[in-house]
């Protein structure tokens, strides 16, 4: 922020509202700060819609659709490219690391700012709003809500899948909801709800007043002060809303928690945002004034106000007119207010300008004084806060400060101090630093150099660097990690570690730094080898944003050794760069890595690694049994000999039985079950599958002398096998377990089958008859005869030319038509005469021809 505060002085001087004199002897209690930088060039080409602030960063909403991460100078660190149209709302949780954000097409997208693996949805309606849970990225069920023309409530199964909630609906668009602890705040057209997110119950309903106001055009301000207490602004009212436990005698049917309403009060103007400071409130106003001399209303500069909440009303505490660009063009809704709690910083957004409000501290206090020209009161602040150190001029008294805080000792203070002290000003800053350096405080100012746009020598930063190479390994590696590497000589850093590396050569933080030191240098090959030395986890990334597939090959071993499934993973799926004959050739004399790569490929693709199918099976025998039989049920290139050879070898019964069946010998192979295994159960089982008589003989014929497989078989055999064939083969006296319960299981399958017989036979017979009733019905019909018909024996027209003449026709039901005459004579049975063509087809050929020399 110091390099923008000469633009934060203006802002400071034109805040005060211009009916007020300009002579006032008022301290102002905020001062202002314009956020420039980045955001600077993002609002002269697109237009803030929405902020949320975290102590960590900014995160900017455009118009455009556009989400910027800014840091607090307003530098852009990250931009994500979301929707083409306005963002609505962004949220994030208390730790930063997830973002949630909807925008005005209907998009909802909650992720990670490491991964962007989250939640992704389309709507078919705006959203208006989203808020994650305050500890989303810690919580397992990662709640969050949105809010379009019904609050949804989404949360994680156990399955990992998203459940949706409706919390409520019916009374309008959400256009405001705000997320602290267990409870939800939203605002609709109605009012505003409070829902209990532990009980599941709702709370309360807060109605609006000014209901003549438009809610679009003037929204709802929502702002927890902490965990139980809501702070409510729409359109000029305010409330302040206490959430408080119900006593259990009063419950029943009621919520465990109520809302107390402990204070109300009416604003002049109407309210943009609010937020806490204390136990008082800022409160950001859009003001409409009437002119002079037009009856209509114009727009003036908004306001910021500190007010002192009562019980029945408010108190002013400071008052100012801020200038923000294109105020003139802006409506109520435009503005907003946001606040960060650990610092008292509140950021004022506008479409097109970002101001930053924070409360003065005594330097602003001493620079209001000098400002105001009342140099004996600066100079009695002075002597109260420097010590007794007296100068006029603001950066000579700044420059005393640093001088005060480094002879007492307090030197990270007099550092951070420089920041806004030394300015832009390179001799000053350089001059400083070599102080540090000679008081032995190097480290106390590292943190506080310039790194943007104003940059020392790089004889200043590699000074610092080599003093934390000397005593700070860890140090060392946060300012490489913090600083961008264009700020000293690499080269000159990098033969610096290595020079240290000689004395401590297996340090890791050391280690780690130099990789890092040769990415910044575009030697990727060099800190490739480091960070698997190291086994590091970034060697991945590395590898996949370098694109050093081609120094790998070499390599694969190590990776594997370090995180086999990643590696193989990474292998697989760029198979075009690395090919899966290289991986294989590498992998040779390590089998049980090459077995997890070959196993993934085939998982992947039971086809593409198929000539390696016959050495998988000695992998899977060896390191991995019980992916050996999916394999060899899955796998169609598998030289079954080759198989069956390792199976036998390795005495592995279920494999062998396997691809004895497979290979045809299902006798050897029931064999095996029987005996190897004594499973009378899989046996059964297996002659089930093969469905071959022989082997239920060979079944019978094993299991004839041992009772369990004869009990087995009487329970299993009755719907493949006649039963009374291995009865009579039982010897008598042979003591059988259950005999009694197989018998009675025998006569009730034997029963079940002479049904389910008999009720075939009833449908058999009800539809031959109802096919026979068809048929009748369709050969009952009229065939129609006309002059296009010819004579099947004849080939000319059935019908004579002279109808007034007696003629005959014969039409059989095969629709074949005939001249009466045409005929032959009638067969063996008088009276039946037969179509002599479907005769001669039932016949067969030649049978015509036969007919003819009889």
């Amino acid at each position: 922020m110091a390099e923008v505060e000469d633009q934060g002085r203006k802002l400071s001087e034109e805040s005060t509202d211009e009916s007020e004199e300009e002579d006032t002897e008022e301290e102002p209690k905020l001062k202002y700060e314009r956020l420039t930088n980045g955001v600077t060039e993002v609002l002269q080409k697109d237009a803030a819609s929405c902020m949320t602030v975290h102590d960590k960063f900014l995160a900017l909403g455009t118009h455009f659709g556009k989400v910027y991460l800014l840091d607090i100078q307003g530098n852009v660190t990250q931009k994500f490219e979301i929707s083409l149209v306005k963002i609505n709302q962004i949220s994030l949780d208390e730790s930063g690391d997830h973002v949630g954000i909807c925008s005005e097409d209907g998009k909802v997208q909650v992720f990670g700012l490491y991964t962007r693996e989250g939640f992704h949805e389309n709507f078919d309606c705006p959203i208006k709003v989203v808020a994650l849970h305050p500890q989303f990225s810690k919580s397992n069920n990662k709640q969050f809500v949105t809010g379009g023309n019904k609050l949804l409530l989404y949360e994680r199964n156990w399955l990992n899948r998203w459940k949706t909630s409706v919390l409520h609906e019916g009374e309008g668009n959400i256009t405001n909801v705000k997320w602290r602890a267990n409870l939800i705040a939203w605002a609709n057209n109605l009012g505003v709800k409070i829902y209990d997110i532990g009980s599941k119950q709702r709370i309360t309903n807060v109605l609006r007043d000014n209901t003549s106001l438009r809610p679009d055009m003037y929204p709802c301000s929502l702002c927890w002060k902490n965990n139980t207490t809501l702070i409510i602004g729409w359109g000029s009212s305010v409330k302040i809303c206490v959430v408080k436990e119900r006593d259990p005698t009063e419950i029943r049917d009621l919520p465990s928690r109520y809302v107390e309403i402990v204070s109300a009060f009416e604003t002049e103007f109407f309210i943009s945002g609010l937020a806490p400071l204390a136990d008082q409130l800022v409160t950001l106003y859009y003001v409409k004034e009437n002119s002079e001399h037009m009856e209509e209303e114009f727009r003036t500069r908004p306001r910021l106000d500190i007010i002192q909440p009562l019980a029945e009303g408010c108190e002013e505490i400071s008052s100012d007119a801020l200038t923000v660009r294109n105020f003139q063009e802006n409506q109520c809704r435009d503005y907003r207010l946001e606040h960060s709690e650990g610092e008292s910083l509140f950021y004022i957004i506008s479409p097109k300008d970002i101001v930053v409000a924070k409360e003065r501290d005594q330097d602003d206090h001493i620079d209001w004084l000098l400002e105001k020209k009342k140099y004996e009161e600066a100079l009695m602040a002075a002597e109260i806060s420097f010590k007794n150190i007296k100068r006029h001029d603001v950066q000579k008294i700044g420059m005393a400060y640093i001088n005060h805080l480094v002879e007492r000792g307090d030197y990270d203070a007099a550092a951070r101090k420089c920041q806004k002290v030394l300015g832009k000003n390179m001799d000053l800053w350089e001059n400083e630093v070599y102080r540090f350096k000679t008081i032995g405080q190097l480290k106390a100012i590292s943190q506080y150099l310039p790194r943007g746009d104003l940059r020392l020598r790089p004889a200043i930063y590699e000074m610092i660097l080599h003093e934390f190479l000397k005593t700070d390994y860890e140090g060392f590696a946060t300012l490489i990690r913090e600083w961008p590497g264009e700020l000293y000589n690499n080269m000159a850093i990098v033969q610096a570690v290595n020079e240290h590396l000689k004395k401590d050569p297996t340090n890791s933080m050391l280690l780690t730094t130099l990789a890092e030191l040769y990415t910044y240098d575009q030697r990727y090959d060099r800190a490739l080898e480091i960070y698997l030395k190291l086994r590091h986890k970034d060697v991945y990334q590395l590898i996949h944003k370098h694109n050093l597939f081609s120094s790998i090959k070499d390599k694969i071993v190590l990776l594997m050794d370090f995180d086999k499934e990643k590696a193989v993973d990474m292998l697989l799926d760029n198979e075009d760069k690395i090919s899966m004959d290289k991986v294989v050739e590498e992998l040779k004399d390590r089998p049980e890595l090459l077995h997890v790569y070959l196993h993934k490929l085939f998982k992947r693709d039971h086809h593409k690694g198929q000539k390696y199918h016959e050495r998988q099976i000695s992998l899977y025998a060896e390191f991995d049994r019980p992916n050996l039989l999916p394999f060899l049920r899955e796998s169609m290139h598998c030289p079954l000999e080759k198989a069956l050879e390792i199976c036998q070898q390795r005495h592995f019964v279920e494999e062998t039985v396997f691809l004895l069946s497979r290979m045809g010998n299902c006798r050897r192979a029931l064999q095996m079950i029987m005996e190897e295994l004594a499973d009378v159960d899989k046996a059964i089982e297996f002659a089930k599958e093969q469905d071959d008589r022989e082997l239920w003989e060979d079944l019978i014929s094993y299991s004839i002398d041992k009772p369990p497989f004869i009990t087995g078989l009487l329970n299993n055999i009755g719907t493949h096998v006649d039963p009374i064939l291995l009865i009579h083969r039982i010897k008598e006296g042979m003591e059988i377990p259950n005999l009694r319960d197989s018998l009675v299981k025998i006569l009730q399958d034997y029963n079940l089958q002479i049904l389910l017989r008999e009720g075939c036979k009833k449908i058999l017979v009800a539809d031959s008859l109802s096919l026979l009733q068809r048929m009748h019905r369709t050969q009952k019909r009229g065939v129609r005869v006309d002059e296009e018909n010819i004579c099947e024996s004849c080939h000319t027209p059935i019908l004579p030319s002279d109808t007034a003449q007696a003629f005959g026709v014969v039409v059989f039901h095969c629709r074949h038509k005939f001249h009466k005459e045409c005929l032959p004579s009638p067969g063996n049975v008088p009276g039946i005469q037969y179509c002599n063509i479907c005769s001669a087809k039932r016949r067969g050929p030649g049978s015509g021809i036969l007919e003819m020399k009889k």
